[in-house]
């Protein structure tokens, strides 16, 4: 473009600051803002005002209010700028002629477009701005406001981070759809959304766009992201439906944020999301969910830090979560109009009018409507009249679930897809078997094209016809295409994706014919299989199980017979458990074993096999008498069937005795723990992994009954053994670690528990991610090594955060985080609020009643514990009381000699003293020296705890001799054992009475 220009009234170059306004199309909003930013750095005021078009205004009024504005009026001159409105180019042409032609000079501007404009626009002089640099534009900008063009000092240019230049990407970008060209209206909500994304306080800028299915929420946030991503660095869009989705998008974001990790799936997870919350390597970061309608599935995995969360969902309740809501109401009927004459310039206003009244405003049919009728001889009378009045029989039927103008605008739109492309019509019902939103078409590319319906393998050999079809469906807006790309260590590869809407995806499945449903559901399944990763174990692979996971139900697998899907839903069931998507999981096993005992037999091989993979997932939320009852049916079943030494009979063996621990029937576990470790090793030999997960159980078992030198001998070897056998960081590797630091701390081998335990955490949250119920276990271990060692302040900090992440992972109810409320709660006690102490124990308490049955020794410990609360806050008959019971209830539950009940011996004597009993106190202090020393040694913790409290009991009771000579001796042992600097040490010699707190052991 060309044209004359000539500076505003005196003013020489560079003499004053100037005023500038700025008008703008909302669409091109980023180049306004960098432009505005430039200016405003070389000290001039600059206004913002976007430019709108009412269709009821007339051009040359609306020009003439701009007019008005301060300054020199710089317009960004684009094809949008020109169809808002929409206004034809003859309107154009005569406004400027007759606004802009006698006045030029108060105009300049910009063009940031390729495509034609008015002819008249010429008038305006504008400077191209597209196919340069930032320095290049910025040179023209300040040229064509006649402005010097000095350099910024290096001061002014550090000041503060300004918008990105619109034509360079952020520095990290993924996964964004591509801009909808005909997006229309909605300027107050993306400004709302911006504001309130920009005014948060740190950590705290989340937004959810909600409304109905089809209003427009996906479009909205991405062109808020086009629209305002220009101060961002990093921009990541997730397909949020799933919590295994958005896992692994986060995880796909590590190599991006050039994060150095792994290849281990948590591992990248958790550098995601430290980097997020710490803001580096980027501070300005955008994180957009799309679809995430359940928000108590992954409102725990939405980062914190400086960045934004962009969130677009059909539920509220994300406002219970720290996000700000915006509603998404369907258009007003002047944005239905101008998006109708824009997507079908054919169709006049009040036509357009007509078609906005009949389809109700809703954006996503207004779309895919407008889109057909505009290449159809249809007019939108007879169309209208089509809605009204229904369609034939002998068309495409949509289900009558759908309000009237629903169905038959869809079924018209079928047809025509059907007359025009029929492959498209295949393409689009083979992807309703597949959960909506992100398809993964690429599964279908991938996989073997033997044996596939014609017509399927006719559509996906041709990729003239594949490309075909998909441009159909996009033309009239019933899909988008997306690519992706996800990097590896070794590779990057691309992936291809279509996205369907939840609405077009649900109007589509309800009818098709009985033969294309089989047909094309078949194929998914296949597809599906042959993507199955194969090693649900290997962390590196979840991300693979995270894309599946969320299309078994839309294939109905388990309706399958299929080996091969067959063994995917197992795949996929073990990786939920092993990730802890345990409630996921047992809706999924619930499901499979009622579809599959219809569909093989009660009694089929895979039934038993799915009975393992379904107890495990109950066993792990604690619903231990009904796993209990499912594993010895197995077991009984199996070796009628089978005999003893049948595999699948020793590993519903071993699942059976996992139950028997969790009802603490410990004696009966440890015997079959013996004969499983066996029997394994018999016919498997040593090494075999089965007979050392069997040693790893007859551990557990032996620490449940507080044999623990014997577990830590097991543990030892079981570890050394994974070690060779898997590799340092397996999962099973990493366990035997654990546990083996477990017994450790038990023993009273503070340091070293301690010292293997810091190890153990940091390669959990590598191999595995930091929020795991592994990786919880482990941390939780090491805030108790802490607490033992003396470091009060690390394992404090260490509980409450284990605590609250696995509150919010597993639940309030969930064993694991019923036994870290307890520890944690003992630790208030001491060293924090007594109230909060109070209020947590009574929970654990009240849950561990509803939970198990009475009579249980997790049930005993923790009202033991409630005692020393009750004892804290003075009431110590109630305490007495309490503790009494306890006593009782863990002596009949595990027997006289176990620690635990030893250890409610010690606060027993305690509260006897308190209430004016210490004659039985001492009784049942020297007692329980007597047994501690019997069954754990002189000089373990516990044992040295009782014997200082032997002491304390016998001064009561004014045998001073015999006290002073208790107490010394146990003093020499905490000497030599835990230090003379250590904090029961010290304690000890200033004789503070010792107490001891129950945890409730891993099952």
């Amino acid at each position: 473009m060309s044209g004359a220009r000539t500076p505003v009234g005196p003013t020489e170059r560079g003499a004053a600051k100037q005023t500038v306004t700025i008008s703008f199309a909302g669409f091109n909003r980023a180049w306004a803002a960098w432009i505005g930013d430039r200016l405003e750095r070389r000290g001039h005021r600059v206004v913002y005002q976007r430019w709108d078009s009412p269709a009821e205004v007339p051009l040359v009024d609306l020009l003439r209010d701009l007019k008005l504005a301060q300054g020199r009026i710089l317009i960004v001159v684009s094809e949008w700028y020109f169809q808002l409105g929409p206004r034809t180019h003859d309107e154009w042409n005569t406004a400027l002629r007759e606004v802009v032609g006698p006045d030029p000079a108060r105009f300049a501007a910009v063009s940031v477009t390729t495509a034609q404009v008015p002819s008249a626009a010429a008038v305006l002089a504008a400077v191209e701005l597209t196919n340069m640099g930032a320095d290049e534009a910025e040179r023209r900008v300040l040229d064509r406001l006649d402005l010097p063009a000095e350099p910024l000092p290096e001061s002014a240019e550090g000041v503060r981070l300004g918008p990105r230049f619109p034509a360079s990407m952020p520095e990290v970008w993924g996964g964004v759809p591509r801009r909808n060209t005909r997006f229309t209206g909605r300027e107050p909500l993306l400004n709302d959304a911006y504001h309130l994304l920009q005014g948060a306080e740190p950590g705290a800028g989340v937004v959810t766009l909600h409304g109905m299915s089809g209003v427009g929420k996906t479009q909205l946030a991405a062109e808020y992201v086009y629209r305002f991503g220009s101060e961002y660095d990093v921009v990541w869009w997730v397909n949020a439906e799933k919590r295994v989705n958005y896992r692994r998008r986060l995880a796909e974001l590590a190599p991006q944020l050039g994060l150095s990790t792994g290849a281990e799936y948590g591992e990248r997870i958790r550098a995601v999301r430290e980097a997020l919350r710490r803001g580096d390597p980027y501070a300005r970061w955008l994180l957009i969910l799309d679809g995430a309608d359940e928000p108590d599935q992954i409102w725990d995995l939405v980062p914190t830090g400086p960045g934004h969360v962009l969130i677009t969902s059909r539920n509220p309740e994300w406002s219970e979560h720290n996000s700000k809501l915006l509603e998404v109401p369907v258009y007003d009927r002047d944005e239905s109009v101008a998006f109708i004459r824009r997507r079908a310039p054919r169709l006049n206003e009040p036509e357009a009018d007509q078609l906005a009244e009949a389809l109700e405003d809703l954006p996503l049919l207004l779309d895919q409507t407008a889109g057909w009728l505009n290449d159809s001889d249809l007019s939108v009378e007879q169309y209208i009249a089509l809605l009204e009045g229904g369609i034939d029989q002998d068309v495409v039927k949509i289900s009558s679930d759908f309000p009237v103008a629903f169905q038959t605008a869809w079924s018209i739109l079928l047809n025509k897809l059907r007359d025009t492309v029929p492959e498209s019509v295949d393409l689009l019902r083979l992807c309703t078997f597949f959960a909506p939103g992100f398809i993964p078409v690429r599964l279908l590319k991938e996989m073997p094209h033997d044996e596939l319906p014609e017509q399927i393998a006719g559509l996906l050999n041709d990729p003239l016809l594949w490309n075909k079809a998909i441009n159909q469906l996009r033309q009239y807006s019933v899909v988008r295409l997306e690519s992706h790309e996800t990097a590896t260590d070794e590779t990057v590869s691309s992936g291809e994706s279509l996205y369907l809407h939840r609405m077009v995806h649900q109007i589509v499945h309800k009818d098709m014919p009985d033969e294309d449903r089989r047909e094309f559901i078949d194929v998914v399944r296949r597809a599906l299989a042959a993507a199955d990763p194969r090693r649900p174990t290997d962390t590196r692979l979840w991300s693979g199980y995270a894309e599946i996971v969320p299309h078994l139900k839309y294939a109905d697998v388990l309706k399958s017979k299929d080996p091969a899907v067959q063994t995917l839903v197992f795949n996929c069931l073990r990786y939920m458990y092993i990730s802890g998507e345990y409630r996921s999981g047992i809706k999924l096993g619930e499901r499979a074993l009622k579809a599959w005992r219809a569909l093989l037999g009660e009694n089929h091989p895979r039934i038993w096999e799915l009975t393992h993979h379904y107890a495990n997932l109950l066993r792990a939320v604690g619903d231990y008498q009904r796993t209990e009852t499912i594993e010895r049916a197995a077991v009984e079943h199996l070796r009628e069937q089978r005999g003893e030494q049948d595999l699948d009979h020793l590993r519903a063996v071993s699942g059976l005795g996992a139950d028997l621990r969790g009802l603490a029937r410990y004696d009966e576990a440890l015997e079959l723990s013996e004969r499983l470790m066996l029997t394994y090793r018999d016919l498997l030999g040593e090494q075999d992994s089965r007979t050392l997960g069997a040693q790893n159980n007859l551990a557990v078992s032996l620490r449940l009954l507080g044999r623990y030198a014997e577990a830590l001998d097991i543990d030892r070897r079981t570890m050394e053994a994974r070690r060779l056998l898997l590799r340092a960081r397996h999962p099973w590797a990493l366990s035997s670690e654990l546990h083996y630091a477990v017994d450790l701390r038990l023993l009273g081998r503070y340091t070293e528990a301690e010292s293997i335990q810091a190890k153990n955490v940091r390669e959990y949250r590598l191999v595995m991610g930091s929020d795991t119920p592994p990786t919880l276990e482990a941390e939780h271990n090491l805030a108790l090594c802490h607490y033992r060692s003396g470091d009060r302040a690390a394992a404090g900090t260490l509980l409450a955060r284990v605590l609250e992440r696995c509150e919010r992972v597993l639940g309030e109810t969930d064993p694991q985080t019923l036994r870290f409320a307890a520890t944690t709660s003992c630790f208030t006690r001491e060293h924090g609020d007594i109230d909060q102490a109070r209020e947590l124990g009574e929970s654990v308490v009240a849950r561990y009643e509803v939970m198990l049955a009475e009579g249980h020794p997790f049930i005993a410990g923790v009202r033991a514990n409630h005692a020393l609360v009750l004892r804290s806050v003075g009431e110590r008959d109630q305490a007495h009381v309490v503790i009494e019971l306890a006593l009782a209830d863990m002596t009949a539950a595990v027997g006289e000699n176990h620690p635990w009940t030893l250890g409610c011996a010690i606060n027993a004597a305690a509260l006897r003293n308190l209430v004016g009993d210490p004659e039985s106190a001492a009784a049942l202090s020297q007692e329980s020296v007597t047994r501690a020393t019997e069954t754990l040694g002189r000089t373990h913790p516990l044992t040295l705890s009782a014997r200082i409290a032997l002491a304390a009991d016998l001064r009561a009771i004014r045998d001073r001799r015999q006290a002073e000579k208790t107490e010394q001796e146990a003093l020499s042992d905490l000497d030599a054992t835990l230090g003379p600097r250590h904090v029961h040490t010290i304690s000890a010699r200033s004789r503070n009475r010792p107490y001891w707190d129950f945890e409730p052991q891993e099952t």
